[in-house]
């Protein structure tokens, strides 16, 4: 048999209704749940950026191939956009002609009473003790209070009065709140989460940053973001409280809390004294704020010969391991006679190793160290290039203190001065800080994801626990004026209990007539 052949607009048509079939859109949403796998086993730009630098860095190869997929921007990749897209299509395609067919169907009347029952599930008589018709206004009547939709279909003249009863159409509302409810949990990801933001700011203690773009450290905005959407705050660390674990030897010297007590000022607003925890983030001005890792903040003081500061700050220095051991960089580009560079190792509780080396042996400030390497010469500040503030190029510097230089390493305990090599000056650990890094987020599609989320559970738990069914009631007169009753059901999707309910409206009915009679 030859198939009649299909032009352009017929193919177009076949295209659509398979893109807009039911099981095509389930084969999306799995197609979109294994493309989300990447993103979660390899770090993201827009969420790890420095892990990304990282995973590059110790992974080249594999990470050329990565980065040529977009698998390091998994849900803004061109593969994920176009299962997302296609999804949503998809999803509008076969709601908007279910909504229509099912706003029809709550319209029209219950059908007509079938003309054999006992064809039907559940098919059961009785005897009426009363007239028909009245028979038939009591199973109305009881068929209503069980909320039912009714239609009375009676034929005196062919001696049968008939009840036609339909119910269930929630489980197809539910079915329809469901997927709507994907569609805007899409929606809301696609659209709004692209007017949010994140950023990271490390703050020491006793210092504050404000929201706005030159305070961050780093920054990644979505792609609908303007600085117009950035509400002016500030944050100031006042303390930050570390506890460790001090009894079980097991585990000794491991984080068991981190506190940081922080005073936020909203414009026009009283400052107000409050707390970040590692899973209590902070709700301000329409972000979020996480508590994400902190360290120490040697401050150091270097003067001049002359006794003038010329640097005097609080540095940052990045752990290395659970004890704190943390490594820093000071760069000192004005002030002195060459631009200095200072690679520093920080101790919290000092342990002298065997070679002379030290390590920490916990992470509090127990007995801190600070070691010093020192540089001199060109920093490379003044090329107009973008310099890592947490490295220390020394192609164009000259070691004048350290391991390779002929001045040792400086040894600093706080409040300790040294004296720098070649006259250069001094150099002071005035005191030793917390720092804490805090990572901003703003994501506008939160509370919209949550509603769409409870509507889809709402909706899914709706369309799987209503039984959609009809059922009818017919009263049959026999030549002698008997009466007989007959009902029988018929289920629309799955409905295991339909017999029972067949089987309790006839036993309900024919109590509520003996009742009345």
């Amino acid at each position: 048999m030859t198939q009649p052949r299909l032009g352009p607009i017929g193919y177009l048509r076949f295209a659509w209704r398979l893109l807009t079939s039911m099981r095509t859109a389930l084969v999306l949403l799995l197609l979109l749940a294994i493309a989300a796998i990447p993103g979660s086993l390899v770090p993201q730009t827009s969420s790890d950026p420095n892990g990304v630098v990282q995973y590059k860095a110790e992974n080249p190869d594999l990470a050329a191939v990565l980065d040529w997929f977009g698998v390091f921007n998994t849900y803004t990749s061109v593969w994920f956009s176009a299962i997302y897209i296609l999804l949503f299509i998809s999803l509008i395609g076969c709601v908007i002609p279910r909504t229509k067919h099912h706003f029809d169907a709550l319209r029209a009347r219950p059908p007509k009473t079938p003309a054999r029952l006992a064809r039907l599930e559940g098919f059961t008589t009785r005897s009426s003790p009363t007239d028909a018709a009245l028979a038939i206004d009591e199973a109305e009547s009881l068929l209503r209070s069980q909320r039912y939709r009714v239609q009375r279909y009676d034929d005196p003249s062919g001696g049968a009065f008939s009840v036609s009863a339909e119910r269930g159409y929630l489980r197809e509302t539910g079915n329809l709140v469901f997927h709507t409810a994907l569609i805007g949990v899409l929606l809301s990801v696609g659209v709004a989460g692209g007017f949010g933001y994140s950023g990271q700011r490390v703050v020491v203690e006793g210092q504050a940053f404000a929201n706005s773009l030159a305070s961050y450290d780093s920054f990644l905005p979505q792609r609908f973001f303007s600085e117009s959407e950035l509400v002016p705050f500030t944050i100031q660390l006042d303390e930050f409280d570390a506890v460790y674990e001090e009894d079980n030897i097991e585990a000794y010297g491991a984080p068991t809390d981190f506190t940081a007590h922080v005073t936020t000022t909203m414009r026009g607003q009283d400052p107000k004294q409050q707390q970040i925890k590692v899973n209590e983030p902070l709700g301000i001005g329409g972000t979020s704020v996480y508590l994400l890792g902190n360290g120490y903040a040697p401050h150091v003081v270097i003067r001049d010969p002359e006794g003038e500061v010329v640097f005097s700050q609080p540095v940052a220095f990045l752990p290395q391991d659970s004890n704190l051991f943390s490594v820093g960089v000071i760069k000192v580009p004005d002030g002195l006679e060459e631009q200095l560079g200072i690679r520093g190792l920080f101790y919290p509780t000092t342990f002298p190793l065997a070679n002379g080396a030290f390590a920490s042996s916990h992470p509090d400030l127990r007995d801190p160290t600070l070691t010093l390497e020192v540089f001199a010469g060109d920093l490379g500040l003044d090329n107009g290039q973008a310099t890592n503030a947490y490295a220390l190029n020394t192609d164009s510097l000259t070691e004048i203190a350290g391991r390779n230089a002929d001045s040792p390493t400086i040894e600093l305990k706080s409040g300790d001065i040294a004296e720098l090599p070649n006259g250069l000056g001094t150099i002071e650990l005035l005191d030793i800080p917390r720092f804490v890094s805090l990572d901003v987020h703003h994501d506008p599609s939160q509370l919209w994801v949550l509603l769409f989320a409870a509507l889809v559970v709402a909706g899914l738990v709706t369309s799987l626990f209503v039984a959609r069914r009809r059922v009818w009631v017919k009263a049959v007169v026999a030549e002698d004026g008997t009466v007989t009753l007959e009902y029988a059901g018929l289920a629309r999707g799955d409905d295991p209990r339909l017999e029972e309910a067949v089987a309790d409206l006839a036993d309900r009915h024919i109590e509520r007539l003996k009742v009345d009679s």
